[in-house]
């Protein structure tokens, strides 16, 4: 059965398009079939962290009844399956928000899981996305601001009874972090990974890969591998799942 989930944040510049990206590659290493959404539908990216060409299908074509879902689906070299968002202003302004929940279930059983990449904040383009998943996962930095509007999406999150996985920590290790028991007292929820701020990350998006694959071996992808790992069930050991991902690999191979 398909999961669909999908990853939040309360406000721009945590890492919440990074950790979907690496997140799908993580869970992908470990074999699982991913697709990876750009639900951003104002300010959409997603495509360019993974070099995805701007003249294509998009969710917004989509979402307009212009074409089939499956036809917006591009695979990445990593094996990562990918429905972007357009680019265009002029799409963003003729996208009915709404529609997603419609086009979503198309991908149901062709997929092992389904991770969709929101835009920051509480606008009606976010929630027109959460009503359409099964669980939610919400990104932040250990840093008031980021953590106080992060609260207010978990509280949000909850009066439409979806379930919150957890939490996910980036760019950890900084200056002035808040203390991470007092993260987890204030959201009253659990948090599910801590990604350490990594010079690997910036040098993976030049590449346009996911740092899973870029720097297998770095510090956030370690992080990325054992948040997959716990999310599925696994027991994460680097030398056993190296082996599981050169075996996918190559199934994904044309």
């Amino acid at each position: 059965m398909t999961r669909f989930v999908c990853i939040l944040s309360g406000k721009g510049g945590v890492a919440k398009t990074t950790t979907t990206v690496n997140l799908g590659a993580a869970l992908n290493h470990f074999g699982r079939d991913v697709t990876i959404i750009d639900g951003n539908l104002t300010t959409p990216n997603l495509g360019l962290h993974l070099g995805i060409p701007t003249d294509i299908i998009s969710l917004h074509d989509v979402l307009k009844g212009k074409h089939n879902i499956l036809k917006s689906v591009y695979q990445h070299s990593s094996g990562l399956k990918i429905i972007p968002g357009s680019l265009s202003l002029s799409h963003f302004k003729k996208t009915k928000f709404s529609n997603f929940s419609k086009v979503l279930p198309s991908l149901s059983g062709l997929t092992d899981v389904v991770l969709i990449d929101c835009a920051p904040g509480l606008g009606d383009d976010v929630f027109s996305v959460v009503k359409a998943v099964d669980d939610v996962v919400v990104v932040t930095n250990p840093e008031l601001p980021a953590v106080a509007d992060a609260l207010k999406i978990v509280k949000l999150v909850e009066k439409q009874n979806k379930n919150i996985k957890g939490i996910v920590l980036t760019k950890t290790g900084l200056n002035h972090d808040i203390n991470f028991e007092d993260i987890k007292g204030l959201m009253e929820k659990d948090i599910i990974a801590n990604i350490p701020y990594d010079k690997s990350i910036r040098e993976s998006l030049f590449r346009k890969e996911p740092v899973v694959y870029s720097h297998p071996k770095s510090k956030s992808a370690v992080a990325y591998k054992k948040l997959a790992a716990d999310l599925i069930g696994v027991e994460y050991n680097e030398k056993v799942s190296g082996k599981v991902k050169t075996f996918f690999s190559s199934l994904f191979k044309r």
